[in-house]
C-alpha cells in the first residue's frame, strides 16, 4: 500500500490535550495517527506517514473489554507505522475528549460507537416532509450525551420548503442551538457553515437516509467524491447512499465525518435528555410538590405552562417518552452487568474448584 498525500497534523486536529497524552506514553517509535475509517477487523489512519492500513496491537485487544475499548471514526491513536509496506500497528488509544454513541440495534443493550473528537455534530434534515422537530430533539438528546457542540441544517431550501415553518417548530424544539438554512445542491447557504469548519475542526454529520448529507459533502470538497441518488417523488424522501463512516479532510481546513442514514436511533445516556429538555426540568422544580405527576396535581407548574403556551404539549410528551426510554435502557444495563459479574464470578469458582482438585 503506497502512502497517500496528506494533510499535517494540525490539519487532522492534533492539539492539546492529545499531544500531552502522547507525550506522556514516553514510547520510541511510536507515531501519533488519526482513525480515518473502520474496516472489518482493521482501520485506516492518516498521520505524517501518510495513510496506513492498520490492525490493533495485541496488548490493546487482550486489554480490551467493551466496545468503547476499540478504535472508532475520529480517534487519535498511538501507532507503529511501516510506511514502506503501507501498513502500521495501532498500539493505543488516546484518551477522547468527546464521544458521540448510541444504543445498538436489537435486544442487547451495547453501544454503539459512531465517532469520537468532535467539535461540532451538524444535524442535517430536510425542509420536505422529512422534517421533523422530534427527531430533531432525539438527536439533540444524543449529542448533549457526547460534549460536542450541535448545530442544525434545514436542507433542500431549493424544493420550495419555508424554512421560516420549521424555525417556528424549532424555537421550543431546539432553543438556543444555531439552525442554518441551505441547499446543498444549488450551495445556497453553504458560506453561513464555514464558520464551523475551521482548520483542525472536526464535524460529524448526523440524520436520516437521505437528507442529503452526500450531496452537502461534496459541495464542500469541490468534488463529486460522495455517491447521490435522486429523491423519491412519491413520498418525498431521500435514498441512503453512504454505508461507512469516514473522516475526510477538507480542501479549505477542517474535517468531516459522514455517517450512515440512521433508520433506528436509540439513545445511549439519560444525561443528554435532561440537557436537551431544560426547559422542562426547570418548569419541575418549580412545581408545587415534589411528588407531583404533572397531570391534575395542584400547583402543576408543568400543567401552567401548557395551558398558557408557554410549552407546547407534544415537547413534553417527547420528553416523558425519551425519559422512559432512556430509564429503561439504564435498568437494563445493570441488569445485564449483573448477571455478567454472577458468569465471571461463577467461572472463577469453577476454575478454582478444578485447581483444588
Amino acid at each position: 500500500m503506497t502512502p497517500s498525500p496528506h494533510a499535517s497534523l494540525e490539519d487532522l486536529g492534533w492539539k492539546d490535550p492529545f499531544k500531552s497524552d502522547f507525550e506522556a506514553r514516553g514510547i520510541k517509535g511510536e507515531a501519533p495517527a488519526r482513525v480515518v475509517e473502520e474496516q472489518r477487523g482493521s482501520y485506516i489512519v492518516l498521520g505524517e506517514a501518510g495513510e496506513l492500513l492498520a490492525n490493533i496491537s495485541g496488548k490493546l485487544r487482550h486489554h480490551a473489554r467493551r466496545r468503547e475499548d476499540f478504535p472508532t471514526v475520529g480517534d487519535w491513536a498511538a501507532i507503529t507505522a511501516r510506511p514502506l509496506e503501507g501498513t502500521a500497528t495501532l498500539e493505543a488509544i488516546l484518551p477522547r475528549t468527546s464521544k458521540l454513541s448510541r444504543k445498538t440495534s436489537g435486544q442487547q443493550s451495547d453501544e454503539q460507537l459512531i465517532a469520537a473528537n468532535l467539535d461540532t455534530v451538524f444535524i442535517v434534515t430536510s425542509l420536505n416532509k422529512e422534517f421533523s422537530a422530534r427527531r430533531v430533539e432525539r438527536y439533540l438528546a444524543l449529542i448533549a450525551d457526547s460534549q460536542a457542540r450541535p448545530v442544525i441544517l434545514l436542507n433542500k431550501s431549493d424544493l420550495g420548503g419555508d424554512p421560516a415553518v420549521a424555525l417556528k417548530e424549532l424555537e421550543s424544539a431546539a432553543p438556543s442551538v444555531p439552525v442554518r438554512a441551505l441547499s446543498a445542491l444549488t450551495g445556497k447557504g453553504i458560506e453561513d457553515i464555514r464558520d464551523f469548519l475551521r482548520k483542525g475542526e472536526t464535524v460529524a454529520l448526523i440524520g436520516s437516509s437521505g437528507v442529503g448529507k452526500s450531496t452537502l459533502i461534496n459541495r464542500l470538497i469541490g468534488s463529486d467524491r460522495q455517491a447521490v441518488r435522486k429523491i423519491r417523488s412519491a413520498d418525498d424522501r431521500g435514498r441512503h447512499t453512504t454505508t461507512f463512516r469516514r473522516l475526510i479532510p477538507l480542501p479549505q481546513g477542517g474535517l468531516l465525518i459522514d455517517t450512515p442514514g440512521m433508520r433506528e436511533l436509540q439513545l445511549w445516556e439519560a444525561q443528554g435528555v435532561e440537557e436537551t429538555f431544560s426547559d422542562i426540568t426547570v418548569l419541575i422544580d418549580a412545581c408545587r410538590f415534589t411528588t407531583c405527576k404533572h397531570g391534575t396535581d395542584a400547583g402543576c407548574a408543568v400543567q401552567a405552562a401548557i395551558q398558557e403556551g408557554r410549552l407546547p404539549l407534544v415537547r413534553f410528551q417527547h420528553y416523558q417518552r425519551l425519559l422512559r426510554e432512556s430509564e429503561a435502557l439504564a435498568q437494563k444495563r445493570a441488569t445485564e452487568d449483573l448477571f455478567k459479574a454472577n458468569q465471571k464470578m461463577k467461572r472463577a469458582r469453577a476454575a478454582y474448584r478444578r485447581e483444588q482438585k
